[in-house]
């Protein structure tokens, strides 16, 4: 294993500069030949190392993406060979990897279906439509396999890597799983489509989704199996169940660990429950009446660290107890990112206390509001985030003042 560690930092420089050789437009016979010693022996490590520092010169998700598929078949026979211990039954990662499989198998047999029509899809796209619309509207499901790396998986590697950048760029091509897919489910069905734009589109599909296992199975999960401790792998498939298993049988959770609820909480202060001029409550009684909200609230703190998040009845957006401790802004998508910023800044500032956004999801109207949190003293002590669906709300005109539950 020798081969894969020694002269890293090398290593990485060369193969930063074959990466941006590719990313310029440049010979790439001249770039093979002139890094071959770094290509033939790059790492996981490695991978992440030199797309950590393309970041870090200021180069964006988005350009990153265009040519990281042209890179990583090159790389690909060397990290193919990276020797790793696969993860055992029934542990987190397995259960990403069973689902990885899951998926592929529900491509390959679309893949069936297409070649039946081989040569004549021109004329029978309306049948096609038909048979694969549901297929593929099915594939929305797996949508909770990426919410889990997002909330549950990056959040640990984040406080484990050193170069934990190029996460922001998975989680972007995430989004353009995503969107790929919702465009295909569109063109299916609209009756004006045409084969040609929906092959097209298909393609794109297939590449980025197979390229994402790819990446999955060649860098992320060899690199968090050996950074990860059990404690923390422990924590991730407990909190995995918080969540659907797309495509695979829903394994029974075990009771692998239990924490006992210290004297002390998160942040090694003193557990005394919650005392004021307005009230005195217990610990259980404040968690009870933030739960019990009409509203989803997540608080981050001053340093822009998330420190909580409700647990409300329903949740408009996913969240797991790993992000607690993460930076907010690496709780969103690299293209959102401006506008988490734009906010912290203005509140910083004093300039604005409040933010505002209404959206349309899954038939709810929901408003999502931003406090500036401040104490008496005017200093600025964080965020709060208020979700709340607000579709029967948005309907009242008149008023109500009699109870008719009968």
């Amino acid at each position: 294993m020798s081969e894969f560690i020694n002269n890293s930092e090398n290593r990485v420089k060369d193969l930063l500069a074959f990466s941006l050789g590719i990313m310029n437009g440049e010979d790439g016979k001249i770039l093979l030949e002139r890094y071959k010693n770094a290509i033939d022996h790059v790492t996981p490590y490695d991978m992440l190392a030199l797309e950590d520092k393309q970041m870090q010169m200021g180069i964006k998700p988005k350009a990153i993406k265009k040519d990281v598929e042209k890179v990583l078949n090159v790389f690909y026979s060397s990290l193919e060979k990276y020797p790793w211990e696969k993860p055992v039954e029934d542990t987190f990662l397995y259960h990403l990897t069973l689902e990885n499989q899951a998926l592929i198998f529900k491509l390959n047999q679309i893949k069936k279906i297409l070649k039946k029509y081989r040569g004549k899809e021109n004329d029978h796209f309306p049948e096609m439509q038909k048979e694969l619309l549901p297929l593929f509207k099915e594939l929305t499901e797996f949508e909770t396999h990426y919410v889990k790396k997002e909330n549950i998986l990056f959040p640990y590697l984040e406080k484990k890597w050193e170069s934990y950048r190029p996460l922001n760029v998975m989680w972007s091509l995430h989004d353009d799983i995503r969107k790929s897919l919702k465009s295909i489910i569109a063109m299916l069905e609209n009756p004006d489509s045409k084969w040609e734009d929906f092959n097209r589109k298909l393609g794109e599909y297939y590449f980025l989704v197979f390229g994402m296992v790819q990446k999955e199975d060649l860098i992320i999960f060899p690199v968090a199996t050996e950074t990860v401790n059990e404690d923390e792998w422990i924590d991730m498939y407990n909190q995995s169940f918080e969540y659907p298993f797309p495509f695979i049988e829903k394994p029974k959770k075990k009771e692998k660990h239990k924490k006992e609820r210290q004297a002390t909480n998160d942040f090694g202060e003193q557990d005394l429950g919650f005392r004021t001029e307005t009230g005195n409550l217990s610990y259980e009684q404040v968690l009870l009446a933030f739960n019990h909200l009409p509203v989803d609230i997540t608080f981050v703190d001053e340093n822009d660290k998330v420190r909580y998040f409700s647990r409300a009845k329903d949740r408009f957006f996913p969240r797991s107890p790993a992000i607690v401790g993460r930076d907010v802004r690496n709780c969103h998508p690299p293209e959102s990112v401006h506008i988490v910023e734009k906010i912290i800044e203005k509140f910083k500032k004093g300039d604005r206390d409040v933010a505002d956004f209404r959206i349309k999801m899954r038939g709810k109207y929901i408003l999502i509001r931003y406090f500036a949190m401040r104490n008496d003293a005017g200093e600025y002590k964080g965020i709060l985030e208020v979700g709340e669906d607000i579709t029967e709300i948005s309907k009242m005109d008149d008023e109500k003042r009699l109870l008719d539950w009968e």
